[in-house]
């Protein structure tokens, strides 16, 4: 998570956080299991899947202005609502279908995330056809991830240089919800940035 956007106040200059355990985790996922699981299992680790990629990009833009554990709350109701992040089938959505969407109280209710989302699958298809959006993507980082070791949550930056080159792009290229803010989040989550703390036992994995 970029820290600055996502963490509760207590932990924008916090150092790794010891668990009952004994493990020492990044600060911002507390001591709650479904945020220490994502943490554990699923950030910072290198995703290749463009559609995985896509599910992620489109979930962080729902998450703006918002906590990311309240998106990872309602995943699995976005899943459904959202045929499974399937791109294609987004793309085809249409007004009926996002007023659908505006009473499921299984996702986050906002017209202009919907709108966002749909034409986010539209310009994805065109990236993945042309160029496959796994490959645009890490083409940003060289087809490698950026590892850093922030000792606390102060280390780490709400954007970068290429966080706001990407964000451009994808912009330019038709996708909604992604600022350069966003994007770093983004990033950070599917591995093209390595961002764990330095005493956090994710480092060595």
């Amino acid at each position: 998570m970029a820290a600055e956007r996502e963490n509760p106040r207590a932990w924008r200059d916090a150092a790794a956080l010891r668990h009952a355990d004994g493990v020492l985790r990044c600060p911002w996922a507390g001591y709650d299991p479904l945020y220490v699981a994502y943490h554990d299992d699923e950030w910072g680790r290198p995703e290749r899947d463009s559609r995985a990629l896509y599910e992620k990009l489109i979930l962080d833009g729902f998450q703006a202005g918002l906590s990311w554990i309240s998106i990872l709350r309602r995943r699995e109701g976005f899943r459904a609502a959202f045929e499974g992040f399937d791109p294609q089938a987004i793309a085809r959505f249409d007004a009926a279908r996002v007023e659908i969407l505006m009473q499921n109280q299984a996702i986050i209710r906002n017209r202009a995330k919907i709108e966002g989302a749909i034409a986010s699958a539209r310009a994805y298809l065109e990236i993945e056809e042309r160029l496959g959006f796994s490959d645009y993507l890490w083409d940003f980082v060289d087809g490698a991830p950026i590892v850093n070791r922030p000792r606390t949550t102060a280390d780490v930056p709400t954007q970068t240089d290429i966080s706001r080159r990407l964000a451009k792009d994808l912009k330019s290229r038709g996708f909604a919800f992604c600022g350069p803010t966003i994007v770093y989040a983004f990033m950070q989550a599917v591995g093209m940035v390595d961002d764990h703390l330095a005493e956090c036992h994710r480092c060595a994995a």
